[in-house]
């Protein structure tokens, strides 16, 4: 499938499939958007639990700018982070080479980190960091098997307008037998079938507010 790079409303570049029309993160900003939806309504939202290790699967690890900004925010938190990356279809060395989240974010110091992210090994946990392990997993969303590990999960999954079959009651049971006791899942996400599916396999769900270009997403907790 046709992969085209572009750059998104905020300065940040994202890949984009013509075939799907779908762009791997929002048209109206890739950094705003990982930053409202993942950083500040999950990372954040558990780290005022007072945490200090944190378990994050993502699914659809793509880009690797959600991996990126987690690090550069769990050392600013002062916490540690075991994270796992899940993609069936992992991006080109070519295409990661015209990301421009190391300078958008002004983080020229992280850049040997995204590039390690990207040249480790996957199947295998690495610490690329000492506070900061990544373990890169090429399989199906469905093939998740993982039980009471993770405290939050990132789902950014390609939209249910172009993929449906991840965004069912069948893949949302997986995430929450992933997820340790009052763990978090949040999603860009914001459809009526999606929360119903949530719920329906046993999730608290809550609307919040979306990030620029959407009006709401939600957050999911594991409540035992």
């Amino acid at each position: 499938m046709e992969r085209q790079v572009i750059i998104t409303a905020d300065g940040s570049s994202t890949i984009y499939l013509p075939e799907w029309d779908e762009p791997y993160h929002s048209k109206h900003g890739a950094i705003q958007e990982a930053y409202h939806v993942f950083i500040k309504h999950g990372l954040n939202y558990l780290c005022e639990q007072d945490y200090n290790q944190i378990s994050i699967l993502e699914i659809g690890f793509g880009t690797g700018l959600n991996a990126f900004i987690t690090n550069i925010e769990s050392e600013k938190l002062n916490i540690s982070i075991d994270y796992y990356g899940i993609e069936a279809y992992p991006v080109s060395v070519e295409d990661i080479a015209k990301m421009n989240y190391v300078t958008e974010l002004k983080a020229e110091n992280k850049a040997s980190f995204f590039e390690n992210m990207h040249q480790v090994s996957w199947e295998e946990t690495h610490k690329i960091t000492l506070h900061f392990s990544l373990t890169k997993q090429n399989k199906f969303f469905s093939d998740i098997e993982d039980q009471n590990k993770f405290n939050i999960i990132y789902f950014d999954a390609f939209g249910a307008r172009v993929q449906p079959e991840l965004w069912t009651e069948t893949i949302f049971q997986k995430m929450y037998e992933a997820l340790k006791p009052n763990g978090v899942l949040v999603t860009y996400s914001a459809k009526g079938s999606v929360r119903r599916a949530m719920q329906a396999v046993g999730f608290n769900v809550e609307k919040l507010p979306g990030p620029p270009g959407k009006r709401e997403m939600l957050r999911a907790t594991k409540r035992l």
